[in-house]
Protein backbone atom coordinates (compact mmCIF):
# COMPACT_ATOMS: atom_id res chain seq x y z
CA UNK A 1 0.00 0.00 0.00
CA UNK A 2 1.34 3.12 -1.06
CA UNK A 3 2.15 5.35 2.96
CA UNK A 4 0.28 8.40 1.49
CA UNK A 5 -2.51 6.76 1.47
CA UNK A 6 -2.48 5.50 4.18
CA UNK A 7 -2.58 8.40 6.31
CA UNK A 8 -6.08 9.04 7.68
CA UNK A 9 -6.88 12.99 6.29
CA UNK A 10 -9.44 13.83 9.10
CA UNK A 11 -10.89 16.69 6.26
CA UNK A 12 -10.30 15.34 2.94
CA UNK A 13 -11.85 11.24 2.12
CA UNK A 14 -10.49 12.65 -2.13
CA UNK A 15 -9.26 15.58 -3.64
CA UNK A 16 -12.33 17.77 -3.54
CA UNK A 17 -14.63 15.41 -0.86
CA UNK A 18 -15.01 16.56 2.69
CA UNK A 19 -15.76 14.12 5.69
CA UNK A 20 -18.78 14.87 6.78
CA UNK A 21 -17.65 16.62 10.07
CA UNK A 22 -16.28 19.35 7.60
CA UNK A 23 -19.05 19.31 5.07
CA UNK A 24 -20.02 22.73 6.06
CA UNK A 25 -16.47 24.49 6.45
CA UNK A 26 -15.19 22.83 3.47
CA UNK A 27 -17.93 24.26 1.35
CA UNK A 28 -17.32 27.55 2.99
CA UNK A 29 -13.57 27.46 2.66
CA UNK A 30 -13.60 26.71 -1.19
CA UNK A 31 -15.64 29.78 -1.94
CA UNK A 32 -13.44 32.11 0.34
CA UNK A 33 -10.70 34.20 -1.60
CA UNK A 34 -7.05 32.47 -0.40
CA UNK A 35 -5.35 36.34 -0.14
CA UNK A 36 -8.29 37.05 2.46
CA UNK A 37 -7.39 33.95 4.49
CA UNK A 38 -3.89 34.88 4.58
CA UNK A 39 -4.65 37.91 5.98
CA UNK A 40 -6.50 36.52 8.74
CA UNK A 41 -3.27 34.48 9.27
CA UNK A 42 -1.32 37.46 9.91
CA UNK A 43 -4.38 39.02 11.96
CA UNK A 44 -4.47 36.26 14.43
CA UNK A 45 -0.39 36.73 14.57
CA UNK A 46 -0.72 39.86 15.71
CA UNK A 47 -3.56 39.08 18.39
CA UNK A 48 -1.49 36.74 19.87
CA UNK A 49 1.29 38.89 20.16
CA UNK A 50 -0.33 41.50 21.61
CA UNK A 51 -2.40 39.47 24.15
CA UNK A 52 1.03 38.40 25.57
CA UNK A 53 0.73 34.63 24.55
CA UNK A 54 4.10 33.28 24.77
CA UNK A 55 6.23 30.37 25.77
CA UNK A 56 9.90 29.87 26.86
CA UNK A 57 12.32 27.08 25.45
CA UNK A 58 14.51 26.59 28.05
CA UNK A 59 18.15 25.59 26.89
CA UNK A 60 18.65 27.41 24.05
CA UNK A 61 20.71 30.60 23.98
CA UNK A 62 17.95 32.97 22.17
CA UNK A 63 15.25 31.94 24.49
CA UNK A 64 13.60 34.48 24.28
CA UNK A 65 9.75 34.45 24.05
CA UNK A 66 8.16 32.92 20.84
CA UNK A 67 4.77 32.66 19.92
CA UNK A 68 3.47 29.45 19.39
CA UNK A 69 2.37 29.17 15.23
CA UNK A 70 -1.53 29.35 15.53
CA UNK A 71 -2.98 27.54 12.20
CA UNK A 72 -6.38 29.07 11.49
CA UNK A 73 -8.05 25.46 9.47
CA UNK A 74 -9.91 24.42 12.60
CA UNK A 75 -9.65 20.50 13.48
CA UNK A 76 -13.51 19.59 13.65
CA UNK A 77 -14.39 16.41 15.48
CA UNK A 78 -18.50 15.19 15.11
CA UNK A 79 -20.50 14.97 17.90
CA UNK A 80 -20.68 11.10 17.98
CA UNK A 81 -16.79 10.85 17.99
CA UNK A 82 -16.56 13.24 20.98
CA UNK A 83 -19.07 11.44 22.74
CA UNK A 84 -17.16 7.59 22.57
CA UNK A 85 -13.91 9.69 22.56
CA UNK A 86 -15.87 10.51 25.88
CA UNK A 87 -16.24 8.06 27.65
CA UNK A 88 -13.42 6.31 27.12
CA UNK A 89 -11.24 9.55 28.52
CA UNK A 90 -13.87 9.38 32.01
CA UNK A 91 -13.03 5.48 31.84
CA UNK A 92 -9.70 6.06 31.99
CA UNK A 93 -9.84 9.27 34.53
CA UNK A 94 -11.70 6.88 37.36
CA UNK A 95 -9.30 4.40 36.65
CA UNK A 96 -6.49 6.87 37.54
CA UNK A 97 -8.10 8.05 40.45
CA UNK A 98 -8.69 4.81 41.92
CA UNK A 99 -5.00 3.39 41.44
CA UNK A 100 -3.60 6.31 43.15
CA UNK A 101 -6.11 5.99 46.00
CA UNK A 102 -5.03 1.98 45.85
CA UNK A 103 -1.07 2.58 45.45
CA UNK A 104 -0.73 4.88 48.69
CA UNK A 105 -3.22 2.61 50.23
CA UNK A 106 -3.72 -1.05 50.26
CA UNK A 107 -2.02 -1.78 46.89
CA UNK A 108 -4.06 -4.10 45.81
CA UNK A 109 -3.57 -4.31 42.59
CA UNK A 110 0.22 -5.31 43.34
CA UNK A 111 -0.83 -7.92 45.78
CA UNK A 112 -2.48 -8.83 42.35
CA UNK A 113 -0.31 -9.37 40.54
CA UNK A 114 -1.30 -6.82 37.78
CA UNK A 115 1.39 -4.39 38.47
CA UNK A 116 4.75 -5.40 39.42
CA UNK A 117 6.22 -3.93 42.82
CA UNK A 118 9.35 -2.90 41.52
CA UNK A 119 7.90 -0.43 38.99
CA UNK A 120 6.28 0.84 42.54
CA UNK A 121 8.93 0.93 45.15
CA UNK A 122 11.70 1.82 42.48
CA UNK A 123 9.86 4.96 40.85
CA UNK A 124 10.96 7.96 41.55
CA UNK A 125 7.74 9.80 41.06
CA UNK A 126 6.40 7.68 43.86
CA UNK A 127 5.88 9.35 47.21
CA UNK A 128 6.52 7.97 50.37
CA UNK A 129 5.25 11.04 51.86
CA UNK A 130 1.92 10.10 50.39
CA UNK A 131 1.44 6.59 51.81
CA UNK A 132 -1.62 6.08 53.72
CA UNK A 133 -2.79 10.46 52.99
CA UNK A 134 -6.35 10.86 52.01
CA UNK A 135 -6.87 13.93 49.57
CA UNK A 136 -9.96 15.99 50.49
CA UNK A 137 -13.02 14.57 48.73
CA UNK A 138 -10.32 11.34 47.86
CA UNK A 139 -9.38 13.60 44.70
CA UNK A 140 -6.04 13.08 43.78
CA UNK A 141 -5.97 14.15 39.65
CA UNK A 142 -8.37 17.45 39.50
CA UNK A 143 -6.74 18.35 36.27
CA UNK A 144 -5.96 15.48 33.43
CA UNK A 145 -4.80 16.28 30.29
CA UNK A 146 -4.72 12.87 28.14
CA UNK A 147 -2.78 13.09 24.92
CA UNK A 148 -4.42 11.28 21.91
CA UNK A 149 -3.70 10.41 18.59
CA UNK A 150 -5.89 9.13 15.35
CA UNK A 151 -4.68 6.81 13.26
CA UNK A 152 -7.99 6.31 11.65
CA UNK A 153 -11.97 6.59 11.21
CA UNK A 154 -12.50 4.95 14.28
CA UNK A 155 -9.25 4.39 15.62
CA UNK A 156 -7.96 6.77 18.68
CA UNK A 157 -5.13 5.71 21.27
CA UNK A 158 -4.39 7.18 24.11
CA UNK A 159 -0.36 8.67 23.61
CA UNK A 160 -0.34 9.64 27.19
CA UNK A 161 -1.90 10.46 30.64
CA UNK A 162 -0.65 13.93 32.01
CA UNK A 163 -1.88 13.49 35.34
CA UNK A 164 0.64 15.90 37.26
CA UNK A 165 0.18 19.76 35.90
CA UNK A 166 -1.18 19.43 32.53
CA UNK A 167 -0.50 22.40 30.11
CA UNK A 168 -1.65 24.45 26.79
CA UNK A 169 -5.61 25.29 28.59
CA UNK A 170 -5.13 28.88 27.99
CA UNK A 171 -3.98 28.09 24.53
CA UNK A 172 -7.45 26.31 23.92
CA UNK A 173 -9.16 29.24 25.31
CA UNK A 174 -7.72 31.67 23.11
CA UNK A 175 -7.14 29.91 19.93
CA UNK A 176 -11.74 30.04 20.10
CA UNK A 177 -11.56 33.63 21.07
CA UNK A 178 -9.27 34.53 18.14
CA UNK A 179 -11.50 32.52 15.59
CA UNK A 180 -14.55 34.14 16.89
CA UNK A 181 -13.36 37.45 16.18
CA UNK A 182 -11.75 36.25 12.75
CA UNK A 183 -14.83 33.78 11.41
CA UNK A 184 -17.76 34.72 13.07
CA UNK A 185 -19.72 34.11 10.32
CA UNK A 186 -18.83 30.50 10.51
CA UNK A 187 -20.11 30.30 13.70
CA UNK A 188 -23.58 31.26 13.07
CA UNK A 189 -22.98 28.80 10.19
CA UNK A 190 -22.01 25.50 12.11
CA UNK A 191 -23.18 24.74 15.70
CA UNK A 192 -19.62 24.29 17.43
CA UNK A 193 -19.82 22.97 21.03
CA UNK A 194 -18.16 26.25 23.30
CA UNK A 195 -15.29 25.93 25.40
CA UNK A 196 -15.74 29.31 27.43
CA UNK A 197 -16.73 27.90 30.12
CA UNK A 198 -13.80 26.23 31.59
CA UNK A 199 -12.48 28.37 33.88
CA UNK A 200 -15.98 28.84 35.45
CA UNK A 201 -16.04 24.99 35.77
CA UNK A 202 -12.36 24.70 36.76
CA UNK A 203 -13.23 27.01 39.91
CA UNK A 204 -16.06 25.20 40.21
CA UNK A 205 -14.81 21.92 40.67
CA UNK A 206 -11.38 22.98 42.48
CA UNK A 207 -14.04 24.93 44.90
CA UNK A 208 -15.52 21.63 45.32
CA UNK A 209 -12.41 19.77 46.77
CA UNK A 210 -12.06 21.98 49.32
CA UNK A 211 -10.92 21.16 52.79
CA UNK A 212 -12.90 19.71 55.70
CA UNK A 213 -10.78 23.20 57.53
CA UNK A 214 -12.49 25.10 54.63
CA UNK A 215 -14.93 27.76 56.63
CA UNK A 216 -16.94 29.42 54.09
CA UNK A 217 -16.66 30.06 50.60
CA UNK A 218 -13.31 28.82 49.65
CA UNK A 219 -10.64 30.77 48.72
CA UNK A 220 -8.63 29.28 45.41
CA UNK A 221 -4.91 30.29 44.81
CA UNK A 222 -2.80 29.46 41.60
CA UNK A 223 1.13 28.68 42.78
CA UNK A 224 3.44 29.42 39.75
CA UNK A 225 6.89 29.02 40.15
CA UNK A 226 7.40 32.85 38.83
CA UNK A 227 7.54 34.55 35.73
CA UNK A 228 10.75 33.13 34.65
CA UNK A 229 8.65 29.54 33.84
CA UNK A 230 7.64 28.85 30.41
CA UNK A 231 3.98 28.56 31.19
CA UNK A 232 3.88 31.40 32.99
CA UNK A 233 1.42 33.48 30.76
CA UNK A 234 -0.85 30.34 31.18
CA UNK A 235 -0.83 30.40 35.01
CA UNK A 236 -1.36 34.05 35.37
CA UNK A 237 -4.34 34.07 32.47
CA UNK A 238 -6.15 30.87 34.41
CA UNK A 239 -5.68 32.95 37.48
CA UNK A 240 -7.49 35.67 36.27
CA UNK A 241 -10.29 34.19 34.20
CA UNK A 242 -11.12 31.89 37.59
CA UNK A 243 -10.94 35.15 39.90
CA UNK A 244 -8.26 33.21 41.55
CA UNK A 245 -5.04 34.69 43.71
CA UNK A 246 -1.77 34.27 41.95
CA UNK A 247 0.69 33.53 44.38
CA UNK A 248 4.56 32.25 44.29
CA UNK A 249 5.93 30.63 47.05
CA UNK A 250 7.49 33.53 49.22
CA UNK A 251 3.73 34.69 49.52
CA UNK A 252 2.52 31.93 51.30
CA UNK A 253 3.38 30.52 54.75
CA UNK A 254 1.66 28.31 57.03
CA UNK A 255 -0.10 30.00 59.84
CA UNK A 256 -2.30 28.34 63.09
CA UNK A 257 -2.02 24.95 61.06
CA UNK A 258 -3.43 26.44 57.23
CA UNK A 259 -1.91 28.02 54.68
CA UNK A 260 -2.19 32.07 54.42
CA UNK A 261 -1.26 34.07 51.57
CA UNK A 262 -0.01 37.63 52.51
CA UNK A 263 -2.46 40.44 51.71
CA UNK A 264 -2.49 43.99 52.55
CA UNK A 265 -4.57 43.11 55.32
CA UNK A 266 -2.28 40.39 56.59
CA UNK A 267 -1.97 37.05 56.23
CA UNK A 268 -5.24 35.23 54.81
CA UNK A 269 -5.76 31.53 54.81
CA UNK A 270 -5.86 29.74 51.30
CA UNK A 271 -8.42 26.12 51.05
CA UNK A 272 -7.08 25.31 47.47
CA UNK A 273 -3.99 25.71 45.59
CA UNK A 274 -3.78 24.68 42.07
CA UNK A 275 0.25 24.50 41.98
CA UNK A 276 2.17 25.01 38.88
CA UNK A 277 5.11 23.49 40.20
CA UNK A 278 6.28 19.61 40.55
CA UNK A 279 6.57 17.66 43.38
CA UNK A 280 10.68 18.18 44.35
CA UNK A 281 9.52 22.28 44.64
CA UNK A 282 6.79 21.85 46.69
CA UNK A 283 8.24 22.09 50.44
CA UNK A 284 11.65 22.54 51.31
CA UNK A 285 11.22 21.10 54.29
CA UNK A 286 9.76 17.85 52.75
CA UNK A 287 11.35 17.19 49.83
CA UNK A 288 14.23 19.23 47.62
CA UNK A 289 15.83 21.54 50.84
CA UNK A 290 17.56 24.01 47.69
CA UNK A 291 13.71 25.00 46.25
CA UNK A 292 12.67 28.48 46.60
CA UNK A 293 9.93 27.81 45.02
CA UNK A 294 7.43 25.88 47.49
CA UNK A 295 5.87 26.34 50.80
CA UNK A 296 8.08 25.42 53.77
CA UNK A 297 5.88 22.96 55.85
CA UNK A 298 3.23 22.74 53.36
CA UNK A 299 2.85 18.68 53.20
CA UNK A 300 2.21 18.59 56.70
CA UNK A 301 -0.81 20.75 56.43
CA UNK A 302 -1.54 18.99 53.49
CA UNK A 303 -1.39 15.69 55.67
CA UNK A 304 -3.35 17.28 58.54
CA UNK A 305 -5.88 18.09 56.39
CA UNK A 306 -5.73 21.95 56.45
CA UNK A 307 -5.09 22.88 52.22
CA UNK A 308 -5.90 20.76 49.14
CA UNK A 309 -3.44 20.65 46.50
CA UNK A 310 -4.78 20.09 42.66
CA UNK A 311 -3.08 17.61 41.18
CA UNK A 312 -2.30 15.96 44.35
CA UNK A 313 0.92 15.83 45.20
CA UNK A 314 2.51 11.50 44.00
CA UNK A 315 0.23 11.72 41.13
CA UNK A 316 2.93 11.57 38.98
CA UNK A 317 3.16 8.03 39.13
CA UNK A 318 -0.01 7.37 37.48
CA UNK A 319 1.57 8.96 33.83
CA UNK A 320 5.03 7.58 34.47
CA UNK A 321 5.62 6.39 30.74
CA UNK A 322 6.91 2.92 32.38
CA UNK A 323 3.64 2.91 33.99
CA UNK A 324 1.77 3.47 30.59
CA UNK A 325 1.83 0.16 29.81
CA UNK A 326 0.09 -1.47 32.22
CA UNK A 327 -3.12 0.79 31.37
CA UNK A 328 -5.05 -1.29 29.75
CA UNK A 329 -4.83 -3.69 32.79
CA UNK A 330 -5.34 -0.97 35.56
CA UNK A 331 -8.48 0.42 33.67
CA UNK A 332 -9.80 -3.22 33.75
CA UNK A 333 -8.76 -3.78 37.47
CA UNK A 334 -10.19 -1.13 38.84
CA UNK A 335 -13.50 -0.35 36.82
CA UNK A 336 -14.25 -4.42 35.76
CA UNK A 337 -14.30 -3.09 31.86
CA UNK A 338 -11.95 -3.67 29.15
CA UNK A 339 -10.18 0.01 28.17
CA UNK A 340 -12.34 1.84 25.37
CA UNK A 341 -9.54 3.88 24.27
CA UNK A 342 -6.63 1.47 23.55
CA UNK A 343 -3.08 2.13 24.47
CA UNK A 344 -0.10 2.60 21.69
CA UNK A 345 1.47 -0.71 21.73
CA UNK A 346 4.41 -0.31 24.18
CA UNK A 347 7.69 -2.42 24.60
CA UNK A 348 9.25 -2.03 27.91
CA UNK A 349 13.53 -1.56 27.72
CA UNK A 350 13.90 -3.12 31.02
CA UNK A 351 12.30 -6.16 29.84
CA UNK A 352 15.05 -8.41 27.96
CA UNK A 353 13.34 -9.98 25.16
CA UNK A 354 11.69 -6.62 24.55
CA UNK A 355 15.17 -4.35 25.02
CA UNK A 356 16.32 -6.85 22.43
CA UNK A 357 13.91 -6.20 19.81
CA UNK A 358 14.13 -2.60 20.22
CA UNK A 359 17.91 -2.75 19.81
CA UNK A 360 17.40 -4.38 16.91
CA UNK A 361 14.69 -2.66 15.43
CA UNK A 362 16.01 1.07 16.33
CA UNK A 363 15.49 2.56 13.12
CA UNK A 364 11.54 1.57 13.22
CA UNK A 365 10.47 3.03 16.51
CA UNK A 366 10.36 5.74 18.66
CA UNK A 367 11.91 5.33 21.59
CA UNK A 368 10.88 7.86 24.93
CA UNK A 369 12.37 8.25 28.13
CA UNK A 370 10.31 7.29 30.96
CA UNK A 371 10.24 10.25 32.69
CA UNK A 372 10.93 12.41 29.92
CA UNK A 373 8.39 15.28 28.29
CA UNK A 374 8.15 18.20 26.07
CA UNK A 375 9.91 16.11 23.07
CA UNK A 376 13.07 15.75 24.78
CA UNK A 377 15.20 12.64 25.34
CA UNK A 378 13.46 10.93 22.46
CA UNK A 379 14.64 9.01 19.64
CA UNK A 380 12.28 8.84 16.35
CA UNK A 381 13.89 5.99 14.55
CA UNK A 382 12.41 6.80 10.68
CA UNK A 383 13.76 10.49 11.30
CA UNK A 384 17.04 10.21 12.62
CA UNK A 385 20.60 9.85 11.86
CA UNK A 386 22.78 6.16 11.49
CA UNK A 387 24.83 9.06 14.06
CA UNK A 388 22.34 9.66 15.89
CA UNK A 389 21.05 5.78 16.06
CA UNK A 390 24.49 4.57 16.98
CA UNK A 391 24.97 7.20 20.02
CA UNK A 392 20.61 6.51 21.44
CA UNK A 393 21.24 2.78 20.99
CA UNK A 394 24.74 3.06 23.62
CA UNK A 395 22.37 5.00 26.23
CA UNK A 396 19.52 2.53 25.72
CA UNK A 397 22.12 -0.15 26.62
CA UNK A 398 23.52 1.58 29.37
CA UNK A 399 19.85 2.31 31.32
CA UNK A 400 17.29 -0.18 29.26
CA UNK A 401 14.77 0.54 32.47
CA UNK A 402 14.52 4.10 31.45
CA UNK A 403 13.33 3.64 28.15
CA UNK A 404 10.06 3.12 26.57
CA UNK A 405 9.73 2.02 22.87
CA UNK A 406 6.48 2.37 20.46
CA UNK A 407 5.72 1.78 16.47
CA UNK A 408 5.83 5.13 14.65
CA UNK A 409 2.22 5.17 14.09
CA UNK A 410 0.66 6.60 11.00
CA UNK A 411 -0.83 9.70 13.04
CA UNK A 412 -3.89 11.46 11.00
CA UNK A 413 -3.52 14.73 9.21
CA UNK A 414 -5.58 17.72 9.46
CA UNK A 415 -4.79 20.49 6.48
CA UNK A 416 -2.60 23.92 7.17
CA UNK A 417 -2.74 26.79 5.40
CA UNK A 418 0.37 27.27 3.87
CA UNK A 419 1.28 29.70 0.84
CA UNK A 420 0.28 27.48 -1.48
CA UNK A 421 -2.70 26.11 -0.60
CA UNK A 422 -3.92 23.63 1.84
CA UNK A 423 -1.25 20.90 2.95
CA UNK A 424 -1.38 17.83 5.35
CA UNK A 425 0.13 17.56 8.70
CA UNK A 426 -0.25 15.75 11.70
CA UNK A 427 -1.94 16.55 14.85
CA UNK A 428 -2.31 14.88 18.42
CA UNK A 429 -5.54 16.26 20.83
CA UNK A 430 -5.08 16.86 24.33
CA UNK A 431 -8.66 17.13 26.00
CA UNK A 432 -9.08 18.79 29.46
CA UNK A 433 -10.64 17.04 32.14
CA UNK A 434 -11.59 18.65 35.26
CA UNK A 435 -12.30 15.95 38.22
CA UNK A 436 -14.41 16.83 41.57
CA UNK A 437 -16.60 14.92 44.32
CA UNK A 438 -19.33 16.14 42.22
CA UNK A 439 -18.29 14.41 38.98
CA UNK A 440 -15.99 14.10 36.17
CA UNK A 441 -16.34 17.59 33.53
CA UNK A 442 -14.34 16.68 30.60
CA UNK A 443 -14.15 20.25 27.61
CA UNK A 444 -15.47 19.19 24.50
CA UNK A 445 -12.61 20.07 21.98
CA UNK A 446 -9.23 20.58 23.96
CA UNK A 447 -5.77 21.48 22.34
CA UNK A 448 -5.09 20.44 18.83
CA UNK A 449 -1.11 20.34 18.35
CA UNK A 450 0.02 19.96 15.05
CA UNK A 451 3.63 19.40 13.08
CA UNK A 452 3.89 22.55 10.85
CA UNK A 453 7.00 20.59 9.23
CA UNK A 454 6.22 18.15 6.77
CA UNK A 455 6.02 15.18 7.66
CA UNK A 456 7.30 15.79 10.74
CA UNK A 457 5.59 13.91 13.73
CA UNK A 458 7.39 16.03 16.67
CA UNK A 459 4.00 18.27 17.38
CA UNK A 460 5.38 19.87 20.69
CA UNK A 461 5.65 23.59 20.71
CA UNK A 462 9.27 23.60 21.55
CA UNK A 463 10.14 20.91 19.46
CA UNK A 464 8.41 23.54 16.25
CA UNK A 465 4.92 22.37 16.38
CA UNK A 466 1.86 24.90 16.24
CA UNK A 467 -1.82 24.74 17.76
CA UNK A 468 -5.65 24.88 16.11
CA UNK A 469 -8.51 25.79 17.49
CA UNK A 470 -10.44 21.99 17.79
CA UNK A 471 -14.39 21.92 16.94
CA UNK A 472 -16.58 19.32 18.64
CA UNK A 473 -19.78 19.80 16.73
CA UNK A 474 -23.40 19.72 18.26
CA UNK A 475 -25.61 16.95 17.25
Amino acid sequence: MDKAKSIFDEMLAGEEEARAPYSDYHGWFVEEDTARLSQKSKEAETFFRRTGITFNVYGQAEAAERLIPFDIVPRIISGREWARLSRGIEQRVRAINSFLHDIYHRQEIIRAGRVPVELIAQNEAFLDKMIGVSPPGNIYTHIVGTDIVRTGEDQFYVLEDNARTPSGVSYMLENRETMLQMFPELFSKIRVQPVSDYPKNLRRSLSACAPEKCDGKPVVAVLTPGIHNSAYFEHAFLADQMGAELVEGHDLRVVDGRIAMRTTRGYTPIDVIYRRIDDDFLDPLNFNPQSMLGVPGIMDVYRAGGITIANAPGTGIADDKAIYSYMPDIVEFYTGESAILKNVPTWRCSDEDSLAYVLEHLNELVVKEVHGSGGYGMLVGPAASKREIAAFREKLKAKPGNYIAQPTLSLSTVPILTKQGLAPRHVDLRPFVLVSPNGINITPGGLTRVALKKGSLVVNSSQGGGTKDTWVLEE
